[in-house]
């Protein structure tokens, strides 16, 4: 299965993104808002520059205190983005987010963002196929 299958099955395509300049608390009140772990760091709206995680803020608050939710998004989002294609196959998203411990994914075509995968979808998808996979096997012991 492809990503590009997990994009068309959620409910919305729109990636929620904040400017680099965006301060840290409105981020966080963003991510409160809309019940998500993650915001896109985007200059324009279309290419991903970073990404921001409530983890990422909770850590710079145990670390420096309160102070850093006035300072810009840009000084705590990872800019080293691991992104994927529509074209790419879960099973290889799945390996490189268990391996790189992170739980978001952007996905870009051609410079675009164009969406975003969670851990969570990965493991619906992959679970959906094998539960496929179960069905067919009975069906061809059964005769069927």
């Amino acid at each position: 299965m492809l990503i590009q299958a997990i994009l068309k099955s959620k409910a919305s395509d729109a990636v929620v993104t904040v400017k680099p300049d965006a301060c840290v608390s409105d981020a966080a009140k963003l991510l409160s808002e809309k019940g998500i772990g993650t915001v896109v760091v985007s200059a324009d709206g279309v290419a991903a520059d970073g990404i921001l995680s409530e983890r990422d803020i909770v850590r710079e608050l145990a670390k420096s205190g309160g102070g850093c939710l006035d300072k810009d998004v840009s000084n705590y989002m990872t800019s080293k983005l691991v992104t994927c294609t529509g074209q790419a196959n879960i099973e290889d998203v799945l390996q490189q987010m268990t391996k790189g411990r992170f739980r978001h994914m952007p996905v870009v075509e051609d410079g675009k963002l164009v969406g975003i995968v969670t851990l969570g979808d990965v493991v619906k998808a992959q679970l959906a196929l094998v539960a496929m996979e179960k069905d067919a096997l009975e069906g061809m012991i059964m005769g069927h």
